[in-house]
Order: C-alpha cells, then structure tokens, then sequence
C-alpha cells in the first residue's frame, strides 16, 4: 500500500480526530473510506453529465416494462 502526505489546517485536523480517532487506525481507515466516497461520486457525476450531453433516443433506450425482477 502507497503512503499519502497531505497537511491540514487545525480545524480540519481537530474534527477529523472527533470523528476517527488515531488509536487502532480509525483515522486512516475513515480518510480511504473518504476518498473512495468521494471518487466513486466524481465518476458518477461524469457519467451524469455525458447522458444529459447525449441522452438516448426513445428507439436506442431500454423499454423497462417487462423488466425482470431484481434480486441480489
């Protein structure tokens, strides 16, 4: 696993350790978790706005009516 220097300004460190205290490696785990978060909602805002600048046409979309039920 690669290591990440990043500095923060006190206010930010101060409420990071609020919620994800040093001890047991809750901070590092909740700042990954936070990172993940943060991507996967980028890539999904891309993909967002790549339908709204080329929406499917009526002919090219899914027709959902008889859409199977889904089940994980």
């Amino acid at each position: 696993m690669e290591s990440l220097l990043i500095q923060l300004d006190e206010a930010t460190l101060r409420a990071l350790n609020r919620v994800a205290p040093t001890a047991q490696r809750k901070r590092a785990d909740f700042i990954r978790a936070a990172i993940r978060k943060a991507i996967h909602e980028a890539e999904e805002e891309r993909t967002r706005l790549a339908y709204l600048k080329q929406p499917d046409t009526e002919t090219v979309a899914d027709d959902w009516r008889d859409a199977e039920e889904w089940k994980p």
